[in-house]
């Protein structure tokens, strides 16, 4: 087994991508199998018994490791809290608890990152942090009401950020949902050509 894991990562190299982004290629590719079965499932999936039916799977970019980002992660000492507007008018709170600063391509960039008031009381989310965007692909190729990406709080003053997980929101797909609207803040003047794309079958209704 382990003879042929090391063959499909000299594979992978050969083919132009490295044993390093191999593991990112590797978490992406399970991330969408996970969120693919998590929206055909009938009993975990957002969308009613039509659209599951007619839903195939996630429309979303290649692989890409270019996005696939080391970003300085600079904490925000009793950051304010941001009430955040949602897809159904109403009002989402969050503590604005670091900022993100990296490189894509030739642009320097920075994202907002926030904790949810409600979700740090739990314990199983109580690490998790929310990075809500949009970038000049929002209204085109990806869903305009923006995408989503989780990351854990790091122990130091950096972050990996895999763009290639960026997801959209249950409202892309379906009603009934409240969804936070990214920040104009968190709103990225390059695109970002990696994660979910705007889906492709209507699936609003049951």
């Amino acid at each position: 087994m382990k003879f042929i894991f090391n063959l499909i990562l000299a594979l992978l190299t050969v083919n132009g991508i490295s044993q390093k982004d191999s593991v990112y290629f590797y978490e992406t590719e399970k991330f969408w199998e996970d969120q693919n079965a998590h929206y055909a499932d009938k009993e975990s999936s957002p969308l009613g018994k039509k659209a599951r039916k007619e839903f195939t799977g996630h429309l979303r970019y290649e692989f890409n490791p270019d996005y696939v980002i080391t970003a300085g992660f600079q904490r925000i000492v009793n950051g304010d809290t941001v009430v955040m507007k949602t897809s159904a008018d109403t009002e989402k709170s969050y503590i604005k608890y670091a900022q993100l600063h990296f490189n894509l391509g030739r642009s320097h960039c920075h994202l907002y990152v926030y904790q949810s008031l409600s979700m740090r009381e739990i314990e199983e989310y109580k690490n998790y942090l929310f990075i809500p965007f949009k970038d000049l692909t929002s209204g085109n190729e990806t869903y305009g009401g923006g995408r989503y990406l989780d990351v854990l709080i790091p122990e130091g003053n950096q972050i990996v950020i895999n763009f290639n997980l960026a997801y959209n929101p249950y409202c892309a797909y379906t009603d009934g949902y409240f969804c936070p609207i990214p920040p104009a803040e968190n709103t990225l003047n390059i695109e970002v050509k990696a994660g979910a794309k705007t889906p492709v079958i209507s699936a609003k209704g049951n």
